[in-house]
């Protein structure tokens, strides 16, 4: 893929579409198409966070660990970013993420990501909308464990 093609997907994803022809250029050429076969990991939990990607095409699924042995907690498709919880806090991968089928991802270092965040207002937002929306829906999921769990403790 070249790097004008690289920049015409960019241009689909709902969080770059308002950035510059230039600007998506540059993230283009400074990140990496990476793919994944179905079960390949993308990263594990506890590893350094390095890089965010962006779905571009297929999904991963969000495994993390429990007493009971690993659980999927939530599956992301196209056009989500991943990995971008480790970069913000600077902190080891909270998850475990494995590719859901095929899966074609753009991998953005931390150093452009936090160049996009700085220089594209309208990224950011869509990055903090896209961080509150993962926010919800851990809270609905940690509340549904809840509920099972005093389920099977009356039961």
């Amino acid at each position: 893929m070249d790097l004008a093609e690289e920049t015409d997907l960019l241009r689909k994803i709902p969080m770059f579409a308002k950035m510059e022809t230039s600007k998506l250029k540059l993230l283009a050429f400074a990140s990496e198409m990476v793919s994944f076969q179905d079960g390949d990991i993308v990263f594990n939990s506890g590893d350094s966070a390095d890089y965010a990607y962006v779905i571009m095409e297929g999904a991963v699924d969000i495994v993390t660990e429990t007493e009971k042995g690993p659980i999927v907690t939530f599956t992301l498709s196209q056009n989500q970013l991943i990995g971008e919880i480790g970069l913000l806090n600077n902190t080891p991968r909270i998850a475990t993420l494995i590719a859901n089928g095929n899966l074609l991802a753009m991998k953005i270092t931390a150093e452009m990501f936090f160049r996009i965040l700085r220089e594209n207002s309208e990224v950011a937002l869509d990055v903090i909308r896209m961080l509150s929306d993962k926010l919800t829906r851990t809270d609905e999921q940690l509340q549904l464990l809840q509920r099972q769990a005093n389920q099977q403790a009356r039961d």
